[in-house]
């Protein structure tokens, strides 16, 4: 499919991995919209970006909020062909702590339902408006490019609801892709390693050298705009569909 001039939701758009899909996109001529939380900074992102880039609020875990968000795309741009869900969020406990406390099962299902039915229940309306549009000479509609993690294969201590949402992810692409084929709406998952984005949080430039060291090769984080660069590479190419590629320097995590 060919980015320019394509219209795009991306989840999560309003920082971190979300934004760095948005601001490739952009870069090669689509449209934007960016979805995240009414109280993110999403506005201030979209109007950053430039002309073709609005915010639309939502909440992925309110299938009304997803609905009315996916409509309010098509409405205000005519369609929709790239769906990009990155929104996500981190609980991490360990199932039995030292000092005997449970992992609060409430944090583990809020994980799976952001990370997981959030993203099945948009990836669902964005497909239900992809299946309208005229199909190019390929026969495809549509792209869905799901984020996932390498923690969905190798989940480190406390992550036992990251990694299960994630792992969802990875379970859900093959099947996905299969569903949605006779529609022309091809589905990818990338799966990152080690990201430089504020899920990291205010942590100290010895520990990121820490975190560098387990890639292979480049020896640094990655970045946004590698990630970026990845769904731009995806859009584009129409045999990839119903794979999740790892985006990770060849790091492969330890239990801690």
């Amino acid at each position: 499919m060919r980015i320019q001039g394509a219209i795009a939701l991306v989840t999560g758009g309003a920082g971190g991995l979300g934004e760095g899909a948005a601001r490739k996109l952009i870069e090669h001529g689509a449209k934007v919209a960016l979805l995240d939380l009414d109280r993110s900074n999403g506005s201030e992102v979209a109007a950053g970006l430039g002309a073709g880039t609005v915010f639309v609020p939502v909440d992925v875990t309110d299938t009304e909020s997803v609905a009315h968000a996916v409509d309010e795309v098509v409405e205000t741009f005519g369609r929709l062909d790239v769906c990009v869900n990155a929104a996500g969020i981190l609980a991490a406990h360990r199932v039995v702590g030292r000092d005997g406390r449970l992992f609060p099962i409430d944090a583990f299902k809020a994980v799976i339902d952001v990370n997981l039915v959030g993203l099945f229940d948009m990836s669902r309306r964005a497909a239900q408006a992809m299946s309208t549009n005229e199909p190019n000479d390929d026969g495809e509609r549509g792209v869905i490019v799901n984020v996932a993690s390498i923690a969905a294969f190798e989940g480190q201590i406390g992550q036992a609801a990251y990694s299960a949402s994630k792992g969802g992810i990875v379970s859900l692409t093959l099947p996905l892709a299969r569903d949605l084929g006779s529609l022309g709406i091809r589905v990818m998952a990338i799966a990152p390693g080690i990201m430089d984005t504020p899920m990291l949080g205010a942590v100290s430039d010895e520990v990121r050298e820490s975190l560098a060291k387990v890639h292979v090769f480049p020896k640094r984080l990655g970045t946004p705009d590698d990630l970026g660069s990845l769904v731009v590479a995806i859009v584009e190419n129409p045999l990839l569909n119903g794979e999740v590629i790892r985006l990770d320097a060849a790091a492969r995590l330890g239990p801690r």
